[in-house]
This record gives C-alpha cells, structure tokens and sequence, in this order.
C-alpha cells in the first residue's frame, strides 16, 4: 500500500479522487461520450429558462445519473438558466446541455426562452410612460 504526497495512505477508490482537485470523472464519462443534446431541436443557450415539469414521470423510475438527479433538484426550486445550473451544479457548461437533452427528451424538464430583445417594449416609451406617472 504506497502513500500519497501528504503522507497519508490512499482512501478506497482514491484513483478517481484527487484531494485538491475533487472528483477525477471528466465530462465525456458523464455524458456517455456525447457532445450534443439529443435530437430534441432545442437550443440550450446560457440564458435558457429551465423548469422541472409538473407533469413529469416518478424520477425514481427513470434511470437517471447522479449529475442528471443534481440537475433536476437544482430546478425543484424554482425556475433557473442554463448558466445557473452549471454553476450550481458545478459543471461545465457543454455538460449540463447534454444531460438537460436528456431529462428533456424523457419528459422532466421543459425549456423555455426569456422575451427576445424584439419583442420588448421601445426604451422611450418606457420612459415617456415613468414622465407620465410623475407628471400625476
């Protein structure tokens, strides 16, 4: 049994541990080596809106990984982006797109995106419409 740098003898699986650096599983072993979501036709942007659907099957019944189970409590919450969830979900961004193809093609997840830039009201007529209110 050979010791680590720090003295200490290695933990039981410690090859896939790395005591600075955490867990030693890289992404493509996550996403069963994919780089892209599903045929879905969704575009997962950073700014997506991601809610756990209330219609969705028992969890418990999908066979589901780890990081897609992280995914789904991160959004029992409340309503989050995409760049949200790799934040708290602590990884990378391509990652966190193919799982939510994934919990999205089984029916636990639905997409959604905030108004395009567009479709919001003109600047002027919000601000005409904040002088209006001050002039009452």
């Amino acid at each position: 049994m050979t010791e680590d740098m720090t003295g200490a003898p290695p933990e039981p699986g410690s090859q896939w541990y790395d005591h600075e650096a955490g867990p030693l599983v890289r992404p493509y072993a996550m996403t069963g080596g994919r780089t892209r979501p599903g045929p879905t036709g969704v575009r997962f942007d950073l700014i997506a809106l991601v809610t756990l659907d209330p219609a969705a099957p028992a969890v418990d019944d999908v066979p589901l990984g780890p990081e897609h189970r992280t995914l789904l409590d991160l959004c029992r919450t409340e309503t989050q982006s995409v760049a949200e969830l790799a934040a708290g979900a602590d990884l990378p961004v391509g990652v966190v797109r193919v799982l939510l193809g994934d919990l999205l093609e089984i029916g636990c997840v639905t997409v959604s995106r905030p108004v395009p830039p567009a479709q919001l009201p003109d600047e002027r007529i919000l601000r005409e419409v904040i002088e209006g209110l001050r002039a009452l």
